[in-house]
């Protein structure tokens, strides 16, 4: 068994951190199904490869929520965080060789950390932007992606628009002021680990002290 493992949504403020993993007996069964890194795939090409792999392959997803993150970062780094969630994907699809999209700046230390995790024999191969070098990498970054992106939508609809979620995005960024502005507290969908939190509040409570 082959696995491709790739996340969405790691450099997020606000919603999960999706890893996802897809299983295939035979890399050639991924031939002709448009698959590309799903950054450059339009919404609806995701949805309907989402579709057709979700139906067709195994496969294993692990979604991260603000406060999961929130809570494992005091102890441990984001890559081991992902790591983690890799390894899992990788274990529950009994994989043989597994190829990960490595969120580490030395990608080799990445596979290292991941395959230590893995609790069978499997050759991992890690590489910066697996997803448009292998396509079963491709797949499991469309299937992250795709599942992000949902709930992303479920937050809209909740929240009213918080934009991608992004700390570059100025929609997400006035969905946090305006947030904290009126609560005093962020979101239960924000890290609050992030920098990006912490100088939001920082600046609310300079603003609420000078109105004394």
């Amino acid at each position: 068994m082959f696995s491709g493992v790739d996340e969405a949504g790691k450099g997020a403020v606000l919603g999960p951190m999706v890893i996802a993993g897809i299983g295939v007996s035979d890399l050639a069964s991924l031939e002709n199904l448009g698959i590309r890194d799903s950054k450059l795939l339009s919404p609806r090409r995701r949805e309907m490869i989402f579709d057709l792999l979700t139906s067709s392959f195994s496969y294993h997803v692990v979604s991260l929520l603000p406060y999961d993150i929130d809570a494992a970062l005091p102890s441990i780094s984001i890559n081991r965080l992902i790591a983690e969630a890799n390894a899992a994907c990788v274990t529950a699809l009994s994989s043989e060789v597994a190829y990960l999209d490595a969120c580490d700046v030395n990608a080799g230390r990445f596979g290292e950390n991941v395959s230590y995790l893995i609790p069978f024999p499997c050759t991992v191969i890690a590489e910066h932007q697996a997803d448009r070098s292998y396509p079963i990498v491709g797949a499991a970054s469309i299937i992250a992606k795709v599942i992000r992106d949902r709930s992303i939508e479920a937050l809209n609809e909740e929240y009213g628009e918080i934009g991608s979620g992004y700390p570059s995005d100025k929609t997400t960024i006035r969905f946090l002021t305006d947030y904290i502005r009126d609560n005093h507290i962020p979101p239960p969908c924000a890290r609050r680990s992030w920098k990006t939190v912490s100088s939001l509040l920082l600046r609310q409570n300079q603003s609420s002290l000078s109105d004394f």
